[in-house]
């Protein structure tokens, strides 16, 4: 069973939604990546989302695409942030890693040998936003092939045909976009969202994760009820442009995510 696998089957059991921080690999620093991801485990992520620097990431918001510049100009490339993964899983072996990006980075190192390299460092599961489900057939399978779950975008606009698209060629779980926008917009009808999550989760058979538009505690707590994961990025990344050093940007990201476990903790227990 995959860790993907592993986690879900543990959350269900516990009655919980999981807790996937964002991060871009490289920002705040390079230095203090793998202090950062240690930090978010231990503050109550249960997997990780840690973005590959892109020049033009045209899903995100104008914090992420910050992020991914601040990172590109430190030089961060995905060799480096596959590095890090290895690195990551010297000393955990348990949480789940998702890489999130763009195709351009995956096709100049090549879907291949990046399967294999990816599966080799760690890495659990790969968004790519510009790789349309449609269109995805081999890369799928050289994912799947290589042990790593392939995991798509759903939204509020998506139709039958990417639903089932998503259906034959995803796995591990199902990212939904919870709006119609970029990462980082605010969200107004989460009662539409949820009931929209609920019948993708019947048709599909699959975890549901919800993103963007996710801020606090209070928003994730009242998604947890319908959700088997909330993705939280703009908001992190936000809070760790605030971090004067590397000690600090793990301070920063255990602060901020504390509370949102203790509210999921608390939607479990209900």
């Amino acid at each position: 069973m995959s860790r993907l696998a592993e986690m879900f089957a543990a959350l269900q059991k516990a009655r919980r939604s999981a807790l996937i921080p964002f991060v871009t690999a490289g920002d705040p620093s390079s230095s203090g990546v793998l202090p950062l991801l240690h930090a978010l485990v231990a503050n109550g992520a249960d997997a990780i989302e840690l973005g590959v620097p892109f020049s033009d990431p045209m899903a995100d918001g104008p914090v992420i695409q910050g992020s991914s510049e601040r990172a590109l100009a430190r030089g961060v490339s995905l060799r480096q942030v596959l590095s890090w993964v290895r690195e990551f899983r010297q000393h955990n072996s348990v949480t789940p890693i998702i890489l999130m990006g763009y195709l351009n980075p995956v096709e100049t190192m090549g879907m291949q040998h990046f399967a294999e390299e990816a599966a080799d460092a760690g890495v659990d599961g790969v968004i790519l936003v510009d790789l349309t489900p449609e269109e995805a057939e081999e890369e799928s399978a050289l994912l799947r092939r290589a042990g790593i779950d392939p995991i798509f975008l759903l939204a509020p606009t998506s139709g039958p045909q990417r639903v089932a698209a998503v259906k034959r060629l995803g796995s591990g779980f199902v990212y939904y976009v919870s709006l119609r926008g970029i990462t980082g917009a605010q969200q107004q009808d989460w009662n539409e969202v949820l009931a929209r999550v609920a019948a993708l989760r019947e048709e599909l058979a699959m975890p549901m994760a919800i993103g963007f538009g996710i801020r606090d505690a209070a928003t994730a707590q009242r998604l947890a009820a319908g959700a088997d994961a909330v993705v939280i990025g703009s908001a992190l990344v936000q809070t760790l442009q605030e971090a004067k050093d590397d000690a600090h940007a793990a301070e920063l990201a255990g602060a901020f995510l504390r509370p949102i476990r203790a509210a999921l903790t608390a939607e479990a227990e209900r």
